[in-house]
């Protein structure tokens, strides 16, 4: 039997209207899911249990975004440095995706949640490569999140390959050198048809983007926070929110230029060390 999300109640229910009374919640919320490995560690678990927990963590965030109004989410869920792990982890990561994905199909699909991934998928076992595919033809036409899972995914792959497509069609005469322009550009990303991140969320307190979404993140918030991703529920998600809508985002203008809340344009970069844990 396919569960039902977990309907927001009590204080739940008031810390997601207080977020969204408080400001704007982010359109787009991108996260590298960090920290599983550590998490097991620390509490004498093998590895595959972190993962395993993480799953979960993954489950209630897709909830709550769905119920705060979040339009995008995208979950850094497996790079292609990952494939360089021990072959024993990546055959039980492997395992552990495509029975998430049997599980969780029906469940999105339910919730109007579209499902679609990045990367270079390819590079997957034929089987995993399939279900993939199967839910993401199965939740094509649904209206509410977008639910974007980065696999087999860098940044820097991920712009060679624009650059690549952008050489054969010059090369084609489809395009010339002079029409070559950021927004040019962003239409040969993975990403074409979704708008940058507002938001990136790091779990493991790690200050760094490992190869996610280079171009894309170019002017967005990040927040860093120290707790590992299998502790981080709906609960660390708010208080992301909540700084989020602290910060003024001025665009490369003056305070008194940008138009409070307003996330039309793209936001200023910064990084803020959160001391906030989950």
């Amino acid at each position: 039997m396919t569960r039902g999300p977990r309907e927001a109640t009590g204080v739940d229910l008031r810390d997601q209207e207080r977020l969204r009374a408080a400001g704007e919640i982010p359109r787009h919320i991108a996260v590298i899911m960090d920290g599983n490995g550590r998490w097991a560690k620390e509490r004498g678990l093998p590895r595959i249990a972190g993962h395993r927990e993480g799953v979960e963590s993954v489950r209630d965030i897709v909830e709550a975004c769905g119920q705060l109004g979040v339009r995008y989410l995208t979950l850094y869920a497996f790079s292609t440095e990952n494939w360089k792990r021990p072959q024993d982890e990546v055959s039980l990561l492997m395992r552990l995706l495509l029975t998430a994905l049997r599980d969780e199909t029906d469940r999105l699909h339910n919730n109007n949640v579209r499902l679609r991934m990045i990367g270079d998928i390819d590079a997957l076992p034929s089987e995993v490569q399939s279900e993939l595919r199967e839910a993401a033809t199965r939740t094509a036409k649904n209206t509410g999140l977008t639910l974007t899972l980065a696999l087999s995914y860098s940044g820097r792959w991920e712009i060679t390959q624009a650059i690549r497509a952008i050489a054969h069609d010059v090369q084609a005469g489809r395009l010339k050198p002079e029409e070559i322009t950021e927004e040019s550009i962003s239409r040969y990303l993975t990403t074409e048809d979704i708008p940058d991140p507002d938001l990136l969320v790091r779990t493991s307190g790690e200050l760094r983007l490992s190869n996610f979404l280079l171009w894309q993140v170019a002017y967005t918030e990040l927040y860093i926070t120290p707790g590992y991703w299998p502790a981080f529920r709906r609960n660390a998600l708010y208080a992301a929110i909540d700084e989020y809508q602290r910060r003024e985002r001025r665009f490369g203008m003056v305070s008194e230029q940008v138009k409070p809340n307003s996330n039309e344009q793209p936001p200023r970069k910064r990084i803020l060390k959160s001391v906030a844990g989950p």
